[in-house]
């Protein structure tokens, strides 16, 4: 048809989010957790008809008798989950971002976090992670599940980030939430030494003019960014936060405090409710003016398309967070 759109493929709206050349590791979550389940007979693995998706099937081929496909009823299941917790197993229960924020919230309040059971949540697609649309991509998540009493939230960056957490949040009691990056996913933190401590930020690297904090893949996006402003004799710190809730505010504000460097927070999600806003009432209480800006997606229902376009259309692609970075200062 003479004018017709081009069809957007699959690999196409479900990208990786690596940088050309950038090493990646493939389904981190689905090993670590196989990993883990050797020498913790407890661990069982649940998903809502996504086991593929969210790289659980490694877990299912691996222990298939401690794997419970629940069919695609996200309220059902967080509702197995913690009625397993309750039994003693440590469920780690797997779906979309979307689903589990949207769909299965009251289920995840009531059945889980008020009664402060170890199960697990671990989901895929986080933020824009996604070129479905509004229906897939979860950009309010965070917003959504900050609120939830007993509940922690993990936001990591990469494979190397994934693979310690799993053990981590494992090992914690309670209710955990992790937002994951699934497939191919890249590999940036083992070139600094990089080891994940729940509810602990981590200073990546240190610079006089401007102070960068972010989680997730912002993070990594925010490393590109410091490297890019060095051509510019920018000197940007890197201030990872992988754990949203409970926020290591002591070191935000520490971080903050120093040479008066203004502040930018990077992340994965709507600028509304998310760690831009936590960051921000952590410096408010603490007494702290420094210039502020978010980098981060607007409060807007999205739209399809080509990942790589959408980051950049949304301003968080490296060279339109550096751009922005680049007029801000």
């Amino acid at each position: 048809m003479s004018g017709a759109k081009p069809r957007l493929t699959t690999a196409a709206m479900i990208a990786s989010i690596a940088s050309e050349g950038q090493k990646t590791k493939a389904a981190p979550f689905g090993h670590a957790l196989v990993a883990l389940a050797e020498t913790r007979p407890e661990i069982v693995g649940m998903t809502a008809d996504l086991a593929k998706y969210t790289d659980l099937h490694i877990f299912a081929q691996a222990c298939p008798d401690r794997f419970y496909q629940m069919g695609m009823a996200e309220q059902l299941l967080m509702a197995a989950a913690a009625g397993m917790a309750k039994e003693g197993f440590t469920p780690f229960a797997t779906t979309y971002a979307v689903f589990a924020a949207r769909r299965a919230y009251d289920f995840i309040c009531l059945a889980i976090a008020e009664e402060n059971l170890d199960v697990k949540v671990v989901c895929a697609l986080p933020g824009l992670t996604t070129g479905y649309g509004p229906s897939h991509q979860a950009t309010e998540d965070l917003a959504i599940f900050r609120g939830m009493p007993n509940l922690t939230i993990v936001d990591p960056c990469d494979a190397l980030e994934i693979e310690q957490a799993v053990p981590a949040i494992a090992a914690h009691r309670g209710p955990v939430y992790m937002r994951l990056l699934r497939g191919a996913v890249p590999l940036v933190l083992d070139e600094y030494g990089y080891r994940f401590e729940l509810g602990r930020a981590a200073m990546l690297r240190d610079g006089a003019d401007v102070l960068l904090i972010s989680s997730g893949l912002m993070t990594m996006r925010a490393l590109e960014a410091a490297d890019a402003l060095r051509k510019d004799r920018i000197e940007a710190a890197v201030l990872h936060v992988p754990t949203i809730k409970p926020l290591d505010e002591a070191t935000i504000v520490a971080a903050a405090a120093k040479s008066g460097r203004p502040v930018v927070v990077a992340e994965n999600h709507s600028v509304v409710g998310g760690l831009g806003e936590a960051v921000a009432g952590a410096l408010a209480r603490s007494g702290i003016a420094a210039r502020f800006r978010q980098v981060g997606l607007p409060d807007a229902f999205l739209d399809a398309g080509a990942l790589p376009t959408l980051h950049d259309r949304y301003g968080i692609s490296v060279s339109a967070m550096t751009t922005t970075l680049r007029e801000w200062l």
